[in-house]
Formats: C-alpha cells, structure tokens, sequence
C-alpha cells in the first residue's frame, strides 16, 4: 500500500489528539475522587500554592529571557530569510516545554491527595492504579503536545527541517531552565529539611513540625514533575528531529528511503497506541510487586511497539531488514538501560545493600561507598549505547558481504536507534511522574497523621518512587546521548554545506593531531564539570539558608516542637524561591554561551570537537550523578526498613548524611547535564552559518 506525506501527516496529528484525549478523560477520572479530611486538603492547597507561585515567577523569568533571544535569532538570521521562522519555532519550542512542565505539575498537584486519600482504603494495588493514572496524564499529555509541535511545524515550513532547529532550541533551553531552577528549589528545601528535621530535631520525615517540609513537598512537584516533563518534552522534540535532519541532508538516505523524513514521526504516532495499550496492564498480581506491575506496562508497550515498528518498516521502508533491527537496537538499549539503573538504584539489590551496610561505620564510608556505586553504574549503560550505535550504523549501512559499511546510511540508522526509544516515552513519563505523586502522597499522609493501614499503602508507593524517578532519568540520559550523536553528525553534513565542501572533506579534519579538535574535546569534556559545580553549589547554598531558617523558627517560635506552635512554612517557601531563581541564571548562561563562543573564535572544526567532548563526559557524570544518588537515598530507605538498626540509630544519621549529598547529585546536577547537551549540539547547528562566515579560525 502506497502512503503521501499528506496522509502520514495527518495519521500523525490523529494521534497526537488522541493522547490529549485519552490524557483529558484520564484527568476529568482523576479528579472525581475524594480529596480527604480537611486537613488533608489544607496541606495540599500550601503544596500547589507553592507550586503554582514558583512554576509562575520562573516561567516569567524565563519568558522575558526567551522573547529578547527569538529577537535576536530573527535578527541575526534575516539575511538569510530564516530569521522569523526560526523565531516563532523557538519561542514555540519553549512554550511546548513550558506547558508540558505546568500540565504535569499541575495534575500531581491534584492527584497526591487523592492518592493519600485512596490509600485510606488500605488497598495497595487499587492505590498504586490510581497514582499511576495521574502519572499517564503527564506521559501523554507530554508524547501529545510534542508530536504536534513536530508534525505541526513540519507541515508549515513546507519540509524544511533545518528550519525547526529553532523548536529544538527553544524545547532545550527551556528544559535546561526548568530542570536547573525545579532542581534547585527541590534538593535545597529537601537537604535543609532533612539536615534540621532529621539529624538535629531527631523528627520523622514529613513530620508538619518542620518548617521545611511544605517547601519539601512542594520541590517534588516544581524538580521532579515540571522540571522533568520539560526535560523529556525536550527529548522527544530532539530526538525525532535530529533523525528528521539527518534523512534530510543525506542525500543518499532520501533516495533508498522516501518516507525516511516522516518515519520518525510515524514512530511516535504509533508509540501514543503503545503507551495506552501498554497502560492497561500496568495492576498488581496477588503476591506481585508494586515495581513488577509498572514493569508489566512497560514490557507491554515495548512488546505492542516492537510489533509496530515492524509492520511501519514493512510499509513504509521497503522492509528494509536493517531499518527494522536499528529500530529494535533502540528498544533494547532502552530496556538494559533501564534494568542497569533499577539494579543499582533499587533497594531489592546488591548496591544499595552495601550503602546501607557501610552507614554502620559512620557518613564518611556511606559518602564513599555510595560514589563507588554510582561511578560503577556508568559502565553498563555505556557498553550498552556502544553495541547498539554500532548495532544500529552496521544494520542500516550494510550493503552486502565484502562491502563496506556505508557510513551515510548508517548514521541514519543511529537517528533510528534514538527515534525508536520513543516507543516507550509515554509509558516512562507515566512512570516517572507515579514517583513525586506517591511521594507527596506519602507525606500528606503523615503531616495529617492517617492511620497505620494508610501509611502502609503510602510508605511502599514513596519507596516504589524513588526508583522509577531514577529509571527515567537513566532512560531519558541514554537517548540523549543517542540524539546528540546523531545530532553531532547532523552538525557536521550541515558545517559542510554551509561552507561549500563536500561532507568527507569537513570530517577529514577531525583528527586527533589537528589542535582545534583537541582544544575543542578538551573545553567540550570539562563543561559538564564546570556546568555542575555551579548547580552543586547552588543547592549548597538554598539548603544553608534552609537551615538557618528552620533553626530560627525552633528558637524563635514557641511550642514548634511540642505541637503546640504551628511553623511559618510559607517563609521557607519563599527564600528557596528566590534562592532558585538566582542561582539558575549562571549555568544557563554558561551552556549557551559556550559554544558560541568557541565557534567564532576557534572555528567550526574546534566546535565539533566540543560537542563530542560534551557528550564524551557528560555521558557518564550524568550516570553516575544519578544513579548513585538514587542509591543513596534508597540505602538510606533500605536502613528505614528495619535493617542496621533502623530509623534513629547511627547508621540511619549517616545514610540521611549520604543521602543529602545525592539529592543535589540526582535531582539537580546529573539530570541537568541532559538538556546541556542537546542545548550545546542545538544551538551549533542552529548557528553554523553565521560561524562559517564569521569564524576567526577558518575549516
């Protein structure tokens, strides 16, 4: 059967409407149940109060910086006639991103009370749906808003799709802004809390003494649902794009491939049916696990994706056996990925085991113990994107035994390898966003002190989420760099184009012994570094004035401790606001500025090695950021569980200790090295002709 473009398009734009559909029936379900006591519902009105006044003053921030930036992109690139394209693609990129963050924030701000209420029932599977549903409506919401964007943009510039760098770029750097500015708020309320709360007022978690604990809570949304839906409405923009880009400057790919542009979209089209289907699977067995049952919906949508992929490539490729073993290549990375971060970060294994173990001997071997793991947890994953970019290059450049691999096609093959991850997106945002639901679930349930039989639902679900937080941040750091390489390759096709030299001619001058190319992986593998240091310190210093908050209010405010006093929580909710938003201007700068400097002082040349260099060490040290955080924190839950003395005993104070330094790793620096690539590798392309023409240092 033979398909248009125009079909293809407009099989893409039904499924980008149903996932908003399905996500809008989801969220009007949702908010039919009871949001509990009256007390329940004055906690979680302070938390979405919160909330809602961070998500405004960042976005405003951010906005205000967005419009001067599509200025400056239309002006500086209407000699060319592209300028208000890629204007109005940015600011719509950014947009995408922003309302993506909002809709996820804005839904588990509703759904977390409600989780705590159902969980009253002392059901754990019944509950375990429900909070899942809230996460569905973000993994859709976001698969949706993303696949019209693309599809939408696509149509309008007629096919042009060096024309939607500009979406690409705008999705990036809001991501970059929400996951920086969320993750600030979020671990530095989260560290100052647990430093006071835990460690020196020796009170619970969530205990509604704690002056902190509303802007705890609040953090979980504004970092891990707003910032992460931002990220990954990013990575499925990036990810689809730059397989798009690259089918559109290799020549010889449109030519053995004529639907090679759109596949990517068809993919994604196809992965919002996966997502639902895959949803309906995701309940517990009697005897089964809470993580088991997420896990059967995502082996569900892997499995209907897979069966997808090869009736598209059947259809649509000619039934080209290389396209469809690259499309199955990055299915399997992001199942081994995804299992590699579950066995370091889960509390049902060896490495968290041993995090807790070493707790015994004080915080110092629980600081060490814990970066042990989380620098042994890059090697797998790494291995992994190794086997399947080549996987994915060989399968889709082979021409025949005796032949050499031809290197045009197979660096489409890796553009596949990326686009095919998105086949699971939906489902591994719906996951992601179960964790900061059943998070705050639990701490509502706490702070309004429900019974034993309500904490018993809630406490599984809040260790349950810690884990899934962590999947996805393997999952979405795996396809980021599957995207930047394909994105780096785009880069390099379109520096040559730009300068009027043939592709092999550019390339030959990426050698080890050309000292733009070294100078370039150098400052390209020290960024992340640098880019970090700035994070790390800045949830340094939100959670010091934290603390010296908290421990005002104990001194100053009678009663606190003994129940009798009630806490200013909106205080601490309104100094690691403005902490944040300081605090995030400078590591955004640095990932713009970077390259652009770079390119126009040291050239085009020095610029493709910076962005191997990005990628090369912002690889691993997101890995090992992340999941070694997630390891801390479950080591820490693990001690809680009742082993080595359980809550209050000293292996506990020295896993809280570990546990403070891997919140600022896991949920503030690693998963901000993702959108600091794809913005690094972005805007290159989005300005290389203006580099090649105004470089000091010529190709």
């Amino acid at each position: 059967m033979t398909f248009s473009d125009g079909q293809l398009e407009l099989v893409t734009v039904l499924a980008g409407l149903l996932a908003l559909a399905y996500a809008g029936v989801q969220t009007a379900l949702l908010l039919r149940e009871d949001e509990g006591t009256e007390e329940m519902r004055s906690i979680a009105a302070a938390i979405r109060e919160g909330a809602v006044a961070f998500l405004k003053r960042e976005y405003t921030a951010v906005f205000i910086v967005a419009l001067v930036l599509a200025v400056v992109i239309a002006f500086a690139f209407n000699i060319t006639g592209d300028g208000p394209r890629l204007a109005v693609g940015f600011l719509f990129g950014a947009a995408g991103s922003a309302l993506a963050g909002a809709i996820g924030m804005l839904v588990s701000v509703r759904a977390n009370v409600r989780t705590a209420a159902h969980a009253r029932k002392g059901n754990l599977g019944e509950t375990m749906r429900y909070a899942f549903r809230g996460g569905s409506v973000t993994g859709l919401s976001v698969a949706g808003l993303a696949l019209l964007e693309l599809v939408g943009f696509y149509w309008a510039f007629g096919g042009n799709v060096l024309q939607m760098i500009g979406l690409l770029f705008g999705a990036s750097l809001m991501s970059l802004f929400a996951r920086v500015g969320g993750g600030i708020y979020t671990k530095g309320a989260d560290v100052g809390a647990d430093l006071v709360g835990k460690l020196e007022a020796g009170i619970p978690e969530d205990d509604p003494r704690n002056p902190a604990v509303i802007a705890d809570n609040v953090g979980d949304n504004v970092g891990d649902c707003a910032g992460m839906a931002a990220d990954l409405f990013e990575t499925y923009v990036v990810t689809a794009v730059s397989a798009m880009l690259l089918a559109s400057l290799i020549q010889p790919v449109t030519a053995a491939f004529p639907h090679a542009i759109l596949f990517p979209l068809v993919i994604s089209a196809w992965a919002i049916v996966a997502t639902i289907i895959g949803g309906l699977f995701v309940r517990m067995r009697p005897g089964g696990s809470i993580m088991g049952a997420l896990y059967q919906g995502l082996a569900a949508t892997t499995g209907v994706g897979l069966v997808g992929l090869y009736f598209l490539d059947s259809e649509l490729m000619g039934g080209s056996p290389g396209i469809f073993i690259a499309t199955a290549i990055g299915l399997i990375v992001m199942v081994l990925i995804v299992l590699s971060t579950d066995y370091y970060t889960s509390s049902s294994y060896s490495p968290v085991h041993r995090i807790a173990e070493s707790a015994q001997a004080g915080a110092g071997p629980t600081v060490i113990t814990g970066l042990s793991v989380g620098l042994e947890s890059a090697w797998i994953p790494g291995l992994v994107i190794v086997a399947g970019t080549l996987g994915a290059y060989a399968a889709v450049g082979w021409t025949g035994w005796g032949n050499p691999i031809n290197s045009e096609l197979g660096l489409y093959g890796i553009g596949l390898a990326a686009a095919s991850m998105l086949a699971v997106t939906g489902m591994i945002i719906s996951i992601d966003a179960f964790g900061p639901i059943t998070d705050n679930a639990g701490g509502i349930a706490e702070m309004a002190k429900l019974p034993a039989e309500a904490r018993a639902v809630t406490d599984p679900l809040d260790a349950v989420g810690n884990t899934t937080k962590a999947v996805t941040k393997g999952y979405a750091i795996g396809s980021a760099v599957l995207a930047a390489l394909a994105l780096f390759a785009a880069y390099t096709f379109a520096a040559a184009q730009q300068a009027g030299i043939p592709w092999s001619s550019f390339t030959s001058n990426l050698t080890i012994d050309n000292p733009l190319v070294v100078s370039g992986l150098i400052i390209g593998a020290i960024l992340p570094f640098f880019f970090t240091s700035f994070l790390m310190n800045a949830v340094g210093v939100a959670a010091q004035a934290i603390v010296f908050e908290v421990r005002r209010q104990f001194k100053e405010i009678p009663g606190i401790l003994e129940g009798t006093g009630k806490p200013e929580y909106g205080k601490c909710v309104s100094i690691v606001t403005d902490t944040a938003l300081r605090q995030l201007a400078v590591p955004a700068i640095i990932g713009v500025a970077t390259p652009l400097v770079v390119g126009f002082l040291l050239g085009p040349v020095a610029l493709a090695g910076l962005l191997l260099g990005v990628i090369l060490s912002g690889f691993p040290l997101a890995l090992t950021m992340t999941t070694g955080g997630g390891a801390w924190d479950n080591g820490k839950k693990y001690i809680e569980m009742g082993h080595y003395g359980g809550k209050h005993s000293d292996a506990h104070k020295a896993a809280v200790v570990g546990d403070t330094v891997g919140d600022a790793t896991k949920d503030t620096a690693g998963p901000a090295i993702n959108p600091l690539i794809k913005v690094v590798n972005t805007i290159s392309i989005l300005f290389i002709a203006l580099i090649v023409a105004h470089s000091l240092v010529g190709i």
